[in-house]
């Protein structure tokens, strides 16, 4: 699988309540049991109006398709190529 990062502008996320964001993530986990093992996600960062979230999957598509799923739009999927950190610099 591929990794992906996928970057939602929600206006005020940030400030989402512990409720609002546990509708999010059902909403994202119940995509996920219809799609399959094909996509997983990993972890989402959340900022002022905008969440940045990682997942694993086969294409871009397959995250389209959680999005339509999940009523949560996306504005853009990056495709991960390479992870860098502090101990890369051991190499």
């Amino acid at each position: 699988m591929k990794r992906f990062v996928v970057e939602r502008d929600i206006a005020g996320v940030g400030e989402f309540s512990i409720i609002e964001l546990c509708g999010a993530a059902r909403a994202s986990n119940q995509a996920i049991a219809t799609l399959g093992p094909r996509i997983q996600w990993q972890h989402s960062y959340v900022a002022a109006d905008k969440t940045f979230c990682i997942y694993l999957a086969e294409n871009e598509e397959d995250i389209a398709k959680h999005s339509e799923l999940s009523g949560i739009p996306y504005n853009r999927i990056t495709e991960v190529t390479q992870i860098i950190d502090p101990l890369t610099a051991n190499n």
